[in-house]
């Protein structure tokens, strides 16, 4: 009889718990890969349905091979290959689509996961708190967002323009990056680029706090925001305007007007002493004129709120660009977007409200100038602002919008004209002697100031690397101020005015009752070593005053309003 031997079955005699472990883990692993991958191509836009059904056949080939080879370690590597190239090329895929700071497996990504997030943004907001355009808080967005990278771009942005004293900072669309400008003491300053991306994150992040629409590219649009630093509050003003190259943006830090004082304008005493004669008028109009950036507005703001009293007089304003918010004043703004209404009917109604004193901010066509002018008639305190390259220019350009000579000079009360140039940097100024050919260009004294200032040559240290003047980050200048050429009109000039046959005869009896034109001025400023000829070269380059009136003067230009 043959001996049967039968083998006892035990558990575990067909499963490897050695080898199906790993398996197990490995197949553990591939279950979220799946499901990242689906949920990250919707995310970055891609296709979802061919990667998502790439990554689930290569793990189920692999797999099935895994159980069939063999060999148990062959298996092992080929699924580890299969699954690793095919997840790799989805990485690859998915980080050329975002942003740097969106891309994984990257030596930044690495570094970040021992990093905590919270906490630099906390350090990138550089002290800075946001306050919506409908005045809420912004908080800290969440890390590793697209609110996140465009917060940090606008903190980093604004934390510089605000150290180098800058008031606008303008970005243009170019091919490859975007150009940024600033604007410091009234002149462009290049600044290193940016690039297309970034600024797309960055305008995205700012027009949500702006309260704009972020979908409209291509129209104009125009919101605020306000930044919270040391305490401070500073609002800025974001206009963003769509181009053939892409999205221009442009902020602008909104100046504090209601602490602006006469004597911080750059007027001399006796001009600031005139200035506040104007308090006690009755009625009156007085035209501010100069060329646009040269802060009319400015002056026209400092005297409604500092040189009137807010409280005792009803105070109006008319303006098509605001220039800031002034405190117990009510402004005006005409857009061009009412419908049937123009700016002189918009002045009518402003007019109607009942004020005694009216800042009108482009008063540069017939109707507003004749409004103006019956209002002052009528016992209104009116400040004009208006386009003009000097006194006598204002003069004649108003003269000729009034329509009547007689009107014109029985109303007007004063004219100012003004330029702004930059102040030399007290900590780096430099004295220089120059030769006596250019003291008797401008008419200075050279018995009596021996020495001029301009801005100080940039210095450089052992290591040849240029000393930054920490006061005006080294551009020689810090601040502006004004120059102004002022006429203040008595019963004896609005004769002159109405019975003058040329612009020479006014020209000569406002000289004659101590005017000096802007070039006079502005050498003074120059003597006082407050700003360099320079500057004033830079700013009075067009013969807009002395010479101009000379050269009418030559032509014996009739009077505005004057017979033949």
């Amino acid at each position: 009889m043959p001996i049967v031997f039968v083998a006892a079955a035990e558990p575990g005699a067909y499963i490897s718990i050695v080898k199906f472990v790993p398996m197990l883990a490995l197949f553990l692993v591939w279950l979220p890969l799946i499901n990242w991958v689906y949920r990250d191509s919707h995310a970055v836009q891609t296709n979802v349905r061919n990667w998502t059904l790439t990554i689930v056949l290569i793990g189920v080939v692999g797999l099935v091979l895994w159980l069939l080879l063999p060999m148990y370690l062959i298996g092992l590597l080929l699924y580890l290959i299969a699954l690793a190239a095919s997840s790799m090329a989805y990485v690859i895929h998915r980080n050329g689509r975002v942003a740097d700071f969106e891309k994984v497996l990257t030596s930044a990504h690495f570094k970040s996961l021992f990093v905590n997030e919270n906490k630099k943004l906390t350090k990138a907001s550089r002290g800075m708190t946001l306050i919506t355009a409908n005045n809420n808080e912004v908080p800290l967005p969440r890390p590793k967002s697209r609110e996140s990278f465009g917060f940090q771009t606008l903190c980093e942005l604004i934390d510089d323009a605000l150290w180098r004293r800058a008031t606008i900072i303008h970005l243009m669309p170019g091919q490859q990056e975007y150009g940024v400008t600033y604007f410091i003491d009234g002149m462009a300053s290049p600044q290193p680029g940016r690039t297309r991306e970034e600024v797309d994150y960055f305008v995205h992040f700012l027009k949500e706090v702006a309260d704009l629409d972020i979908n409209e590219r291509r129209k104009p649009q125009t919101g605020k925001f306000r930044i919270l630093k040391d305490g401070v509050k500073i609002q800025w003003e974001l206009t963003t305007a769509g181009s053939t190259a892409g999205e221009q943006v442009k902020l602008l830090k909104k100046e504090e007007y209601s602490l602006l004082k006469l004597e911080d304008m750059g007027m001399t005493p006796e001009q600031v002493e005139v200035f506040r004669g104007f308090r006690s008028l009755e009625h009156g109009l007085i035209l501010l004129s100069g060329p646009p950036k040269n802060g009319v507005t400015s002056t026209m703001y400092t005297l409604l709120r500092n040189n009137h009293d807010p409280f005792m007089n009803n105070i109006n304003m008319l303006e098509k660009n605001p220039a800031g918010d002034i405190q117990n004043i009510t402004q005006y703004e005409y857009s061009t977007g009412e419908a049937g209404v123009s700016y002189s009917r918009k002045l009518q109604t402003v007019l109607r409200t009942g004020p005694n004193i009216l800042g009108v901010e482009a008063c540069d066509d017939k109707e507003c100038a004749a409004l103006v002018t019956q209002a002052s008639k009528d016992g209104l305190i009116i400040y004009a602002m208006m386009d003009a390259g000097s006194v006598m220019q204002a003069l004649t350009k108003w003269i000729q919008l009034v329509g009547d000579k007689n009107l014109a000079a029985s109303t007007l009360t004063a004219i100012v004209n003004q330029r702004v140039v930059r102040v030399l940097c007290e900590q780096c100024k430099q004295a220089y002697q120059p030769n006596q050919d250019l003291f008797r260009k401008f008419n200075i004294p050279a018995d009596k100031i021996k020495v001029l200032y301009r801005p100080g040559e940039i210095e450089y240290d052992k290591h040849n690397r240029p000393i930054i003047c920490e006061a005006c980050q080294g551009t020689g200048y810090l601040g502006r101020t004004g120059v102004f050429e002022t006429i203040v009109l008595d019963d004896k000039m609005r004769e002159t005015i109405r019975t003058a046959s040329a612009v020479k005869d006014i020209a000569a009896a406002f000289r004659k009752a101590g005017m000096l034109y802007l070039q006079e001025q502005a050498i003074k400023k120059v003597a006082k070593g407050t700003t360099s000829i320079q500057e004033v070269i830079r700013q009075l380059a067009v013969p807009q005053t002395p010479a101009a009136a000379t050269a009418k003067s030559a032509k014996e230009e009739p009077a505005p309003g004057a017979a033949g």
